[in-house]
C-alpha cells in the first residue's frame, strides 16, 4: 500500500548537504518542510523559474517566503524553457529544469557543495508516467518510469516520495497549516498527463484502489529487467567493439540473434551517443546489419538526431546537427 509522508521519509537517507527542488506546489513544499526539520542547517532549496506563465513570479515569491519561514537558504535560477522545433513543451521544461538544478547545486555561495538533490514526484506522478509509457507503446526503459535514485555529474538524485499518494501530501500540509501554490497549467487538459490525472486516475481509483502500488511494482519489475538487458548489452558490445572508441564490427553483430542484436545496438547508441532510436528505426537498422554481407553494402539510417552508417567493417553514428 502507498505510504504516508512520515513513513516514507523515515527511510530516506541521502548524502548531505541536500538540495530540495522547490516549485512551491504541495509536493515540493511538503518535501522541503520535512527535510528542513530533520536536517537543520544541511538543506538548501533550489527554485527554477521557467518563465512560461504569468504566475511564475508568484511561485518565486512564495518560495522566498516559505524558505524564510523555514530558515532554509534558497537558490533561484531563471531559464528559457520554450521548446525547440520538434520538442514537446514538457521535454523542454524538463531539460531546462535539470540543467538549472545542476547549475544551482554547483553554485556554493560560500556554503558546502551539495551532495544530493531530492525531487518531489510522488505515487500519482509515477502511475501517470507508467500510463503515458503504455500509451505510446514504450519498451522496458519507458515502463520502468522514474527511478528512485540515480547519479549525474557527481550528484545523487533522489525521489523519496514515489510511494506516497498526492492526497496524503496535501493532507499532511493541511495538518501542519502550511500553504502552497497551485500551478494553473495543471488544469489544462490539452496536456496528456493532465487528462490522465483528471479523467483516468479517478476511474482507476474506483476500479483498482491499489493501482498506485501495482503500477509502481510493474515499473520496478521493468527496471530490473532493463538492468539485465543493459548488462547483456555491455557484454555483447565489449565483444563487438572492445575499445570505447571502437565501431561495432558488423560481422560480430551478425553473429547475434535478432533480439540480442537489437539490444546491443540500442545499448551502443544510448551509452556511447545518447541517442534513442524509435522502434521503426531499430527494426530497419537490425534488418540492414543482418543483410550486410558484401563490401559494397551501404548502411545509412536516420536514428534519433543523427544517422547510423557503415564505416569500413563497422558501424558509426554521427549527429547531423554537428556537421
Amino acid at each position: 500500500m502507498t505510504l504516508a509522508l512520515e513513513d516514507a521519509l523515515q527511510a530516506f537517507a541521502p548524502a548531505l548537504p541536500l538540495g530540495v527542488a522547490l516549485s512551491g506546489g504541495a509536493d515540493s513544499t511538503a518535501l522541503l518542510t520535512w527535510c528542513a526539520r530533520r536536517w537543520p542547517g544541511q538543506v538548501r532549496a533550489l527554485h527554477v523559474n521557467h518563465g512560461l506563465q504569468a504566475a511564475a513570479a508568484d511561485f518565486e515569491r512564495h518560495c522566498v517566503a516559505l524558505c524564510q519561514q523555514l530558515d532554509v537558504p534558497l537558490s533561484v535560477a531563471a531559464v528559457d524553457a520554450f521548446p525547440r522545433p520538434g520538442q514537446s513543451p514538457e521535454d523542454a521544461a524538463r531539460s531546462a529544469r535539470y540543467a538549472a538544478l545542476l547549475d544551482l547545486a554547483q553554485r556554493q555561495d560560500g556554503a558546502p557543495a551539495l551532495a544530493s538533490i531530492a525531487l518531489a514526484q510522488h505515487a500519482d506522478d509515477q502511475a501517470e508516467t507508467v500510463l503515458l509509457a503504455l500509451g505510446r507503446g514504450a519498451g522496458l526503459a519507458g515502463l520502468a518510469a522514474m527511478p528512485a535514485h540515480w547519479q549525474r555529474a557527481g550528484l545523487h538524485f533522489y525521489r523519496p516520495l514515489l510511494r506516497v499518494a498526492g492526497a496524503d501530501l496535501r493532507r499532511w500540509l493541511q495538518l501542519q497549516h502550511i500553504s502552497f501554490v497551485s500551478d494553473p497549467s495543471n488544469a489544462d487538459l490539452a496536456f496528456t498527463r493532465n487528462r490522465i490525472r483528471a479523467r483516468l486516475l479517478p476511474a482507476l481509483d474506483a476500479c483498482f484502489p491499489a493501482f498506485r502500488d501495482t503500477l509502481a511494482r510493474s515499473a520496478a519489475h521493468a527496471a530490473q529487467a532493463q538492468e539485465l538487458l543493459d548488462a547483456l548489452g555491455a557484454d555483447d558490445l565489449a565483444l563487438c567493439a572492445p575499445g570505447p572508441q571502437d565501431a561495432p564490427a558488423i560481422a560480430a553483430l551478425r553473429g547475434l540473434g535478432s533480439a540480442r542484436l537489437a539490444n546491443v545496438l540500442r545499448y551502443w547508441l544510448k551509452v556511447r551517443h545518447q541517442a534513442i532510436p524509435s522502434t521503426a528505426q531499430m527494426q530497419a537498422l537490425v534488418s540492414q546489419v543482418q543483410a550486410c554481407r558484401t563490401r559494397g553494402h551501404r548502411i545509412h539510417i536516420k536514428v534519433a538526431g543523427g544517422f547510423v552508417q557503415r564505416q569500413g567493417d563497422g558501424l558509426a553514428w554521427y549527429n547531423a546537427q554537428r556537421f
